[in-house]
């Protein structure tokens, strides 16, 4: 998710960056827009999908499908 998120980041030339860890959770900004990330080895699609609705401000509408 981390990756995927980075190189739409990278394409878009927007900074992306973990700001801090807290507990299973991590602190992330693409842009201006703020995100948490579970920190776990998989997540669930529902999850994902609503992290990536999160940065469609900066991303564009639909970027990761």
């Amino acid at each position: 998710m981390i990756k995927k998120i980075r190189e739409a980041a990278r394409g878009k030339a927007l900074p992306f960056h973990k700001k801090r860890r807290k507990g299973s959770h991590e602190y992330w900004t693409c842009g201006f827009t703020p995100v948490v990330i579970p920190h776990h080895r998989e997540i669930n699609e529902i999850t994902a999908e609503s992290i990536c609705k999160q940065l469609e401000d900066e991303l564009g509408e639909g970027w990761w499908r």
